[in-house]
């Protein structure tokens, strides 16, 4: 899997939810063609009058996440750019995508504008396999993050951890050891360690 996958995902399964915040801070989400995908950008658009549209921007940023038939889901999150040349996007977009004509048809499609992501954090995430797999990646300039869990040098090795991890992906050392492909960040295992070992990742 790579970045380049997950955005091919996104396309794959193309009506996905896009969240943004409103002018009371209060979280919004919406359904939202992925329009285009190439070159690991991924491109849409909405309309002038939208809340969605004015949402966007005022805070330049949105949150994208979809799931396939597999139960294989890609989070996608970053800046969002406005594309320059809006007309040559705005029927390239129609052009690829056809359906849209049946929603705005003729000269009524240049009421929508077109957005970019090409700076952001992607995580892949399988919830179709056992033990459930995970993976990260950045697109553009975005630095990577890291989440999850990581079980410190306090470590006793009373070996508790390994045992109430509902997907058992934690190995046995001192100190023991997460593997982080396969963790559903959950936290049982931080709330039953004794020794307080097992710390958040921050950033």
């Amino acid at each position: 899997m790579t970045a380049k996958d997950c955005l091919a995902l996104l396309r794959e399964v193309k009506d996905v939810a896009f969240a943004t915040v409103d002018e009371h801070g209060h979280p919004q989400v919406r359904i939202i063609d992925v329009m285009i995908v190439e070159d690991e950008k991924l491109y849409f658009c909405t309309e002038r009058g939208k809340d969605f549209y004015h949402q966007l921007m005022a805070e330049k940023y949105t949150a994208v996440t979809g799931m396939n038939k597999e139960f294989q889901m890609v989070r996608l999150s970053g800046p969002i750019r406005k594309l320059q040349d809006q007309k040559k996007w705005v029927d390239r977009i129609f052009e690829e995508n056809p359906s849209m004509n049946d929603v705005y048809p003729g000269d009524s499609r240049y009421i929508s504008e077109a957005f970019c992501i090409e700076d952001g954090w992607l995580e892949f995430f399988d919830l179709g396999r056992t033990p459930i797999y995970r993976e990260q990646f950045t697109i553009g300039a975005e630095k990577k993050q890291e989440k999850g869990f990581l079980i410190t040098d306090t470590c006793i090795g009373c070996g508790i951890c390994k045992e109430v991890c509902p997907q058992q992906c934690i190995r046995e050392g001192m100190p023991f050891e997460i593997q982080a492909e396969h963790c559903l960040h959950c936290g049982l295992c931080t709330e039953q360690c004794p020794a307080g070992a097992i710390k958040r990742k921050e950033g």
